[in-house]
């Protein structure tokens, strides 16, 4: 009878003991507001937005420990419109982010499935877009994807453990097609910290990711994606411009410094589009340089602001054919409630150069009807 009773017990024990070696967090992110647009179309535009700093979310992530310092994770992310309640990121269920892989403390981790680039990993916190500033912050059509417009389909990740301050990481992302380099995408990035200094630099290269071809259901981006940056949001006159090329290559490096209350940074990225969507033989390239600056003035209240100078290109047959330029200013401000709800204002204006080029501020509900546009919203952001 003891014997049993002790067996009873011992194996009580192990139940207990393996499941505090597993654990499945649910988590979130709400956020709403209200914002004014002053030049859409033909008039001015009021609307209940949703995400101006943060996509709107929930998940699950979960990790298992294996033995031997390994542990399975997973993520099943899904993102929502809070003022509608439906689905974001083209109705997928797990439309922001779906992998599953094994972790070691020694040798980092290998996950797989629909996941960030390396830009979006390692140089996106240092810009304003990818950190405190979000979703709006975007620099002009969210041209470098900091703002993560678009995720990795049937994507391989490897990321490093942080040796002495410096991480590194890639991602390969396959077409699921016999073309093999058709709607494939491959990415690599590096971080290094310092006490406050912290540096990042990032490549990615997309190919044939247009959304006309045969397989963009199945690659690495699907046709939705492939159309992220619609027709609507003018580029160039009143042609538009969509993301997606037969190749799509995007680099750039940034610098960040935090000292005392503050926190200043500056980022550079480049982005290339070769015989890009509904264009005959061009290129399209954006360098967009931001400087950013946060400073806490209590626990509970912060003021940042940031400014991005984008000069893009067309060219067509090998030549120039358009310059434009846009510059913006961002601004915010930012109260802590309590520790997982705040309240913000935001403020933003862009001016466009060149011939018939119109404002577009990322997000923002559509193209201005001049070269310059004012953006203002207000909401509230809560996390669970």
């Amino acid at each position: 009878m003891k014997k049993t009773l002790f067996a009873i017990a011992a194996s009580g024990a192990l139940v207990s003991v393996a499941h505090a070696q597993s654990s499945v967090t649910l988590y979130g992110i709400i956020d709403a507001g209200i914002a004014y647009n002053n030049n859409v179309g033909t008039g001015h535009l009021f609307q209940a937005a949703s995400g101006a700093i943060n996509g709107s979310r929930f998940g699950m992530r979960g990790t298992e420990d294996l033995g031997g310092g390994l542990k399975a994770i997973f993520v099943l992310e899904a993102g929502f419109n809070v003022m509608n309640g439906r689905s974001a990121q083209d109705n997928r269920l797990f439309g922001r982010q779906s992998f599953v892989g094994i972790a070691s403390n020694d040798f980092g981790s290998v996950t797989l499935g629909r996941q960030y680039d390396s830009v979006v990993d390692f140089l996106a916190p240092l810009s304003a877009t990818g950190s405190w500033g979000g979703t709006w912050f975007a620099h002009p059509f969210d041209n470098d994807n900091l703002n993560n417009s678009f995720r990795l389909n049937n994507s391989v990740k490897y990321t490093s453990p942080v040796y002495a301050g410096f991480q590194a990481g890639a991602v390969y992302a396959f077409s699921n097609s016999t073309n093999f380099a058709t709607n494939r995408a491959y990415s690599f990035g590096a971080t290094y910290n310092l006490g406050g200094l912290k540096a990042a630099g990032a490549y990615m290269q997309l190919q044939g990711t247009q959304g006309g071809t045969s397989n963009a259901t199945a690659g690495t981006l699907d046709q939705a994606e492939s159309s992220a940056i619609g027709q609507d949001k003018t580029l160039f006159g009143p042609s538009g411009f969509q993301l997606g090329a037969s190749t799509q290559r995007v680099f750039g490096g940034g610098v960040s410094y935090a000292f005392g209350p503050a926190l200043v940074g500056i980022v550079y990225t480049q982005s290339q589009f070769y015989d890009a969507i509904n264009t005959n033989a061009s290129t399209y390239k954006f360098n967009n340089y931001e400087v950013n600056a946060k400073y806490t003035l209590t626990p509970a209240l912060s003021l940042a602001a940031s400014y991005t100078y984008t000069d893009g290109s067309l060219t067509n047959s090998g030549t120039a054919t358009n310059d434009p330029k846009w510059s913006q200013v961002n601004l915010q401000t930012d109260y802590a409630l309590s520790k997982r709800t705040d309240i913000y204002l935001e403020g933003l204006y862009q001016h466009a150069i060149g011939a018939g080029n119109n404002a577009y501020i990322s997000s923002a509900g559509g193209t201005s009807s001049t070269s310059n546009q004012v953006v203002v919203i207000t909401g509230i952001r809560s996390r669970f």
